[in-house]
């Protein structure tokens, strides 16, 4: 089936280019790398900056000891490796650490990772060589993906293990995804021209020291996040005009009371939305006119909480995914390996600015806010199938005849079994270091755990929103509501029913729940500003 998208982000191949240069990379180069086919391109400057300190640390190691250039690594470190074996260190080093497992990282969060590996590696604090950059630069745009398993990285040292897959890529072993199938990494470069890597210096460990797959996976979880944001907000607004709320719940004068940039984001985006709705009420013009004569009221003079204090569920959400945005910035545009070679101060310096506790503690906050935006998801969906809580819709928004047929019923189980999943998985990993590396690594940040574990948490909640919206438009038919939309929410409603058209009868749901999913995760109604 054709479906229209009336809220696309540039979807469309476009000829663009994305330089790596002195300039910070930002969230919206990454987006339009990974989902454009936007190319890369290294400047001059980069190119002068990274060769100069390769230069000076070639000639500032000579008769020092620089920790992975000429010692062993970790808790080695005490043992001087003579000159004659320091690159077989760099490949031993890479072979000996591609040991993760799990499934394999999908395409975009592994090419997300190669890019912050190589804007780290070009800011020419490592050392490295320029063919590491450049090499690393050519498989981007390539689409050349290195096979780096989900399982591996404690986040301090970086992600050793992870990198150590990619680096294991790039001097021509393992295995790539390219051209939609597996390969083996020799046979690729051979087809394609490509040189692997050799090693100069102190490639190794330059490639595999840092926080790059942490930071990748990272990146493609906030574009998402901010994605479901913008999707709960439409979905909220879209069951405020289900029940013909009151709009003083998001209206300025309310929000303006309190302090908190999300919350106006959120009430702002709510009344965007609903301006033109014929379905939202004034309260002034039902319940403020002096004209109240009853007991008991029959029209609810206040929503349930999860349609009333939406800019308030949402709002600190809001706020944490913008945060995160912010540090992931910081990071990806960062040295993030060990040790530090400055050409200015004609020095090197050993530290630890390959350890990964920021990216993880704004996963772990992602995807606590992310979890708590399924629940609200939950809640909402909860209130529409409860004909006792709504008053206005069917048992399960059921449209056919109740009693034979089930309607949304069978949904709801789905939604709650995954909103719960989410409520387990977003127990903190940045609190949970285990010392490991003999001991040298006696406090770990387990970044890319975190991240992982918030990709989880964003991936259910597409799942969730998926079934929401599918209940929500479902409801929309059954009260014939759709000519009363909003223009924005109408939209969302015509977009949705290209997808899945109006049922009556019972059938399987997976298949059409899934192409819901995907339209939220590839579409960005873009309403919060």
């Amino acid at each position: 089936m054709q479906v229209h998208h009336l809220f696309e982000e540039r979807r469309i191949i476009i000829e663009n280019m994305i330089t790596v240069s002195e300039k910070d990379l930002d969230l919206k180069d990454y987006y339009e790398i990974l989902f454009n086919n936007a190319e890369l391109k290294l400047s001059e400057g980069i190119l002068e900056k990274v060769d100069k300190c390769f230069a000076f640390l070639t000639e500032f190691s000579e008769n020092k000891v620089i920790y992975g250039v000429n010692t062993g690594l970790g808790p080695m470190a005490q043992y001087r490796v003579e000159k004659e074996d320091q690159l077989q260190l760099q490949y031993n080093l890479i072979r000996s650490h591609s040991a993760g497992q799990g499934d394999p990282l999908k395409a975009v969060y592994v090419k997300a990772a190669m890019i912050s590996r190589l804007k780290s590696l070009s800011l020419g604090y490592s050392g490295i060589h320029t063919d590491v950059i450049k090499l690393l630069t050519l498989l981007i745009n390539k689409n050349i993906i290195p096979y780096i398993p989900e399982h591996g990285g404690v986040g301090a040292s970086g992600d050793l293990v992870q990198l150590s897959h990619l680096a294991l890529v790039l001097i021509g072993e393992g295995k790539v995804l390219f051209k939609g199938k597996w390969q083996s990494t020799a046979e690729v470069f051979e087809r394609e021209g490509i040189n692997p890597l050799k090693v100069h210096l102190r490639e190794g460990l330059g490639l595999i020291n840092g926080t790059s797959v942490m930071s990748g996976i990272g990146v493609v979880n906030t574009i998402y996040s901010k994605k479901l944001l913008n999707w709960s907000v439409s979905a909220s607004a879209m069951i405020n005009e289900i029940v013909e709320s009151f709009d003083d719940h998001f209206s300025v004068e309310l929000n303006s009371t309190k302090k908190h940039a999300g919350q106006q984001r959120i009430s702002k985006a709510m009344r965007d939305s609903l301006s033109d709705s014929k379905l939202i009420k004034k309260r002034a013009d039902s319940l403020f006119n002096g004209k109240i004569e009853e007991k008991i009221f029959k029209q609810k003079i206040q929503e349930y909480y999860s349609l009333r204090c939406v800019p308030q569920v949402l709002g600190p959400i809001c706020d944490a995914v913008y945060n995160v945005e912010k540090v992931l910035e910081s990071e990806i545009n960062s040295v993030n390996d060990n040790p530090v070679v400055d050409v200015n101060t004609k020095h090197v310096y050993h530290g630890g600015n390959f350890h990964g506790d920021y990216v993880s503690f704004e996963m772990d906050k992602l995807k606590i806010g992310v979890t708590k935006l399924s629940m609200l998801a939950e809640r909402q969906l909860n209130f529409l199938m409860n004909s006792k809580l709504n008053e206005i819709l069917p048992p399960f928004v059921n449209l056919g005849t109740l009693g034979l047929n089930l309607g949304m019923q069978g949904t709801q189980f789905t939604a709650t079994s995954t909103t719960a999943e989410n409520q387990t998985l977003s127990n903190p990993m940045y609190i949970h270091s285990i010392p490991n590396n003999n001991d040298n690594q006696d406090i770990v940040s387990m970044g890319t755990n975190s991240a992982l574990m918030a990709k989880k948490v964003i991936d259910n909640t597409f799942e969730v929103l998926a079934i929401e919206f599918l209940t929500i438009i479902q409801a929309i038919d059954y009260l014939k509501f759709q000519d009363k939309l909003s223009t924005y929410t109408k939209n969302i409603y015509k977009s949705l029913r290209q997808i899945v058209p109006v049922f009556t009868e019972d059938s399987p749901k997976y298949e059409e729940i899934n192409s819901i999913k995907e339209y939220l995760r590839n579409n960005n109604p873009n309403i919060i500003k």
